[in-house]
């Protein structure tokens, strides 16, 4: 009888060692390739998937399974797969954390400088408006919104917790309890209708001023501004509560530094304005000579 080849013999033997196991095709033997791709064997008993060509399958892939570091064919590799929805599982990932961020101390502190406005107006107009113990209430409250107001910048400053909320949501809150305090004080009679309008009117203004010259730059926050927004509060505090004798004569003379102060700074932001405005047409007037040029 002729002879057969060895590849034909050994694949035959491989269809008839395949074939009880309920198989098709041939079974390589461990450590073999196959031009089909894996051929399936045993893999717990040690006869395992001979993957890729040359020495990349022998060996190792053999025993247990696939070598690490070789890849089936036919058969998506397991980073693959679970790579693909690891990377959109990250993108929603990212995206909630984003939206937790919101969520952080130095927001959470602006919240309830938020809240806080109208639990001032409140107490502040309780009984009248002139009763002692409210008015301590009031002041308390306010106290509360301007520590906060300290403690919530430095919070997302220091710890990287600045988002988009903060930015919008910390001066609003800031303008909003000065806001009510000095509509109230000069409502009952105790400041000067003028004096709410020149602090309010400053804020407003300084705040559209900003908006109009972010386009060249960002006016930086000021010494005196700081200090401005200190005695504001200590002198508006003052007046919230029922002092009389020597404490409500030395509150008029902290509210006029804070007047004083409220001007000043404000010039120097207006000035500060101007040279920002003139300096940024002056920069996109010499870089379009550049590209004309």
């Amino acid at each position: 009888m002729t002879g057969v080849p060895a590849s034909a013999a050994g694949g035959s033997s491989g269809a008839r060692r395949a074939g009880p196991r309920g198989t098709s095709g041939p079974a390589a033997e461990p450590g073999e390739c196959t031009s089909a791709g894996t051929a399936p064997g045993r893999t717990g008993s040690g006869r395992g998937a001979g993957t890729g060509t040359g020495e990349a399958g022998r060996g190792e892939a053999g025993r247990g399974g696939t070598e690490p570091g070789t890849v089936q064919r036919g058969v998506a590799p397991s980073g693959a797969t679970e790579g693909g929805a690891a990377g959109r599982g990250g993108k929603i990932a990212a995206a909630a954390v984003n939206q937790a961020s919101v969520w952080n101390v130095a927001n959470l502190l602006t919240m309830l400088r938020l809240l806080l406005v109208p639990a001032f107006v409140a107490l502040m107009l309780g009984n009248g408006g002139y009763d002692p113990a409210w008015r301590s209430f009031a002041w308390a409250a306010f106290a509360v919104a301007m520590i906060t107001d300290l403690f919530d910048g430095h919070l997302a400053r220091t710890y990287n917790l600045v988002t988009d909320f903060g930015k919008i949501a910390d001066p609003i809150a800031d303008k909003a309890i000065m806001g009510a305090a000095l509509i109230c004080l000069s409502a009952l009679g105790d400041l000067p209708w003028w004096v709410t309008a020149v602090i309010l009117g400053r804020e407003l203004g300084i705040t559209v001023l900003r908006f109009v010259v972010i386009r060249y730059g960002v006016i930086p926050a000021s010494r005196g501004g700081k200090l401005k927004t200190l005695t504001q509060g200590v002198a508006v505090g003052m007046y919230v509560l029922a002092l009389t004798g020597p404490l409500a004569t030395l509150r008029f003379w902290v509210m006029a530094a804070a007047v004083v102060l409220t001007v000043v700074t404000g010039l120097d932001y207006v000035k500060q304005a101007i040279v920002l405005r003139r300096r940024g047409i002056a920069e996109r007037r010499a870089a379009l000579k550049e590209t004309d040029g």
